[in-house]
Parts: C-alpha cells; structure tokens; sequence
C-alpha cells in the first residue's frame, strides 16, 4: 500500500468540497489526516505567524483561518460555537505562552485532537505539536482530570505472562510472523498491513529484557523512566532507531503500548483498553483498529534508586485486558481541567 504524504491529504480535502463541519470518520482512509500528517501540515503553514498586537478574539479567529488553509479547507464566513472547533478532523486549537494548559467545560476525549500552539513573547508562532485526548490525560500529573480509569496488577508465580494466545480476529488478516523493517521504519509511524508482528512474537521478543537493569533517572522521572525501557523495546522488536513523540499507542507501527509499573495502579488514561470505539490511526486496508485490538507490553519494575529491574512480563490485547488485572470502579467529571506541560513537551 502506498504511502500517502500530507499533502495527499490536504488536496483531497480541497477537491471534496468538504467544509471543516463535514462529519469524517475517525481513520477514513481519503479523509480523516493522520495525527503526525496533522501535525506536519500545521508546522508548516503557521511556524512563523504573526499575531503581535491582536485582540484574543482576534488571534483565535487569525489562527482558525491559518488552520483551514494548512489543512485544505476554506475559510467559512463565520466560526461556528461547536465542540471541537473542527468538527470533522475533531480537533481543537489552544495557543501557550504558559506550560498551563487549560480546558473549561468539557471533558477531554480520546479521539480528539488538540493542537497545541507554542508562541513566542513577541506572540510569534515558534511549533505545534498535535496530542489527541488520551495522550493529554496521561500528561496529567496533578490529578485535575477526574476522569481517568486505572486498574491493578497483581503479579504472580511466572515472571513472563502472555495474556493473548493470538491477536483479536480482526486483526489476524494484517499481521506477519518474521516481518522485518527498513531502516527508514520509525516506531512512531503508522502501522502497515503485513508490518504487524503477532502478538507471541511480540512477547518472545521482549521476554529477553526481563531480569535486565537501566540507570533509575529518579522517582520524579517517570517519562525518563519509560524512554529508556521504550529504547530497549525498540531494538528488541528489530528497529534502526529509538523514537518516542509521547503519543498512543507508544510504538504506534506495532499498535503497541508499554507501560512501565513500579507500583500496582496502572493509569489508562481516558479509554478502556477493551473499548471498542476507533484508535486515532489510520485505516489498515478496509479494517479501522479499535482500542481492543491493541496490544499492551507490561513490564513491572523493582528499584532501589539507582536501578531499576525489569522483573515481570505481561502481553495482552486490550480485549483481554481484564481477564487479567483487575478494573477499578468510579468515573467522575471536572468541570476545569489544568494540565501542567512538560518541559521537554515542545521539543520532542
């Protein structure tokens, strides 16, 4: 299948005669870009945009229209009230001189997109960098977002646990025992039929790293933490190269996401791992994986503050997530969600 640019995505917007309030389903192959696509484009039409001296009515209004024209749609005549702002590539816009970001009145959701726009002091557009909802919730380390599910690990007698015998049905079509990758292949790129190694292999793979040790970067380091065992995985699963851009799932050419426990809580963000509703990815041929379909590697850790272990293994699609660890109950809403941004959030 061939690989479609950013630009194939913005020409067919512009030919379809599509307005930014088109419903387009989450992953439409023609239509629905692709977070990193999303992202490409919107660096490339606004890095640079001056919005010194406007009103924020203005600026928001300014920035709206530059969006359209990145993505190919036309500017309307006047900006609806809707929830998102674009409705048919469900995505909102937020400019941040501050690393607050801040939502008021709606709770985030996972398939929505959020470009985050980093301005300058002179109000100049310096980068942007596009999360949907799921990958924002994670980013939370305050607690503001009430909405999150967890649930609890308990491990056992065996050290490597392969939860999944095989990969859901729908999934079996598209995956490849032995698959090997270019050294052009990145982790974070989109998953390819017959890229997808099987969810055993998968786990074979990454048996090897249990009982092995990395620095402890410290217990306030959790995403150092999680980089350096990202690493690992990534060569372990036959890639060139390390790359981590915080999104979900983690090593999205796998549909792969790794969590690192050093405590029992697993956070799952704003999505259960056995929903079926569509992943922020693109389509797999005719097929549009759901979070169910993904694949979870678990590593649970031991440190002593200078090291962490890796000690126990788990491999699970999310649907058979919790056939094994155990769901925690309650779901709550906030009305005012603060997310403190990272410091290294601009720069990935």
């Amino acid at each position: 299948m061939t690989q479609k640019t950013p630009l194939d995505y913005k020409n067919a917007l512009q030919s379809s005669g599509f307005d930014i309030y088109s419903p387009i389903e989450v992953g439409d192959a023609n239509y629905w870009i692709p977070t990193p696509h999303l992202e490409t484009l919107l660096n490339q039409a606004l890095t640079g945009l001056d919005l010194d001296g406007l009103a924020l009515r203005t600026r928001s209004k300014v920035v709206k229209m530059a969006v359209c024209e990145a993505l190919g749609y036309s500017v309307p005549k006047f900006f609806k009230k809707t929830q998102p702002r674009f409705l048919g590539q469900q995505l909102d816009t937020y400019t941040q001189k501050s690393s607050n970001l801040q939502i008021w009145n709606e709770e985030l959701s996972p398939t929505r997109r959020y470009a985050i726009i980093q301005i300058s002091d002179q109000d100049i557009v310096l980068k942007i960098i596009v999360v949907n909802g799921h990958e924002l919730a994670l980013l939370d380390t305050t607690g503001t977002i009430t909405t999150k599910y967890q649930a609890g690990l308990v491990t056992g007698a065996d050290s490597h646990e392969l939860v999944s015998m095989q990969d859901t049905p729908s999934m079996l079509p598209y995956i490849k025992f032995g698959a090997t990758f270019a050294t052009s292949i990145r982790p974070i790129d989109e998953p390819e039929c017959g890229a997808l190694l099987p969810i055993q292999e998968i786990f074979e793979r990454l048996s090897t790293l249990v009982g092995l040790s990395f620095v402890d970067p410290g217990k306030d380091q959790e995403r150092n933490r999680g980089a350096a065992l990202h690493r690992l995985i990534c060569e372990c699963l036959g890639y060139s190269r390390y790359e981590d851009k915080g999104q979900f799932p983690d090593i999205r050419h796998q549909l792969l996401e790794v969590k690192l426990q050093t405590s029992p809580t697993i956070d799952l963000g704003l999505v259960l791992p056995s929903s079926e509703e569509h992943l922020d990815i693109r389509q797999l041929g005719d097929y549009h994986p759901r979070h169910c379909d993904n694949r979870y590697a678990m590593f649970y850790a031991k440190t002593d503050g200078t090291q962490v272990t890796l000690t126990h293994l788990f491999i699970t699609t999310g649907a058979d997530f919790f056939t094994r660890f155990r769901r925690f109950e309650g779901k709550v809403t906030n009305g005012k969600i603060q997310i403190p941004l990272p410091q290294n959030f601009f720069s990935r």
